[in-house]
This record gives C-alpha cells, sequence and structure tokens, in this order.
C-alpha cells in the first residue's frame, strides 16, 4: 500500500510538483489522487472537498491524514529526497512554514498564474469538477 496525495489537479504549480513526484515514484511508495476528477466523490464519498481543496491532504496506510508540509515531507521521504522539505519540519521554524504553507493555498491559483501563466483549468476543465 502507498502514501496517497490528495491534491488539486486543476492548480499549474500542483501538478509541477506532482509530476516531479510521479517521475521519482519508482518503488510505487505513493498513489497520487486528483480531487478534482470527475470521479473523485464517487470514489471519496467519505472526505470533504472543500478541506481537500482548502489544503493538500496526505493518507498514511493506517488511514490517518496528514496536511500541508507534512504531505510533502512524507511523500519526498518516502521516495528517498527527505532533506527537500526537511527544513519544513524543524520544530523551531515550523509553525512558520505552516503559516506561509496556508497564505500559499489560499492564493495557489493566482501564484500560479504569475509564476506560469497558465490559468486554472487551462487545458482540461471539460474532464475536472468544476
Amino acid at each position: 500500500m502507498a502514501f496517497k496525495i490528495f491534491y488539486d489537479g486543476q492548480c499549474p504549480l500542483c501538478e509541477i510538483e506532482i509530476e516531479h513526484l510521479k517521475k521519482r515514484n519508482t518503488e510505487n511508495r505513493l498513489a497520487f489522487v486528483d480531487i478534482t476528477a470527475a470521479d473523485f466523490a464517487d470514489s471519496y464519498p467519505h472526505l470533504d472537498y472543500q478541506a481537500l481543496d482548502a489544503r493538500i491532504h496526505g493518507q498514511h496506510e493506517d488511514g490517518r491524514m496528514v496536511v500541508g508540509f507534512d504531505v510533502m515531507h512524507e511523500a519526498w521521504s518516502r521516495i528517498g529526497v527527505r532533506w527537500l522539505y526537511g527544513i519544513t519540519r524543524l520544530p523551531i521554524l515550523r509553525s512558520v512554514f505552516d503559516k506561509i504553507y496556508l497564505l500559499f493555498a489560499k492564493r495557489r491559483h493566482k501564484i500560479s498564474y504569475l509564476l506560469t501563466r497558465k490559468e486554472r483549468c487551462e487545458s482540461h476543465c471539460e474532464s475536472k469538477l468544476k
């Protein structure tokens, strides 16, 4: 079983991060769930879409959920790149990074557009939930 990452497939920056993870996920230690996929609600009726859309979520094999940088740290750690997000989990810096992440998450589509010049669902709106 793999650590599941629930991500926003309509967010250009989110998709870039997920693509990097997918390329390095050679041992299938991660599973990826696009919360904007048309079948998401049917597949995961017990999960709160609004909560998942507000912040990235991950689910351990035992069902425990984690959010924000905890998800990214766990994901990158499982594929052998623990150092990439390691600083975000240091006790002295953790709360600072968590606040920064919350600011990013609330504004991720605007930030994505500024950095990538791609709209939220530029190429795949028809296949995604609105």
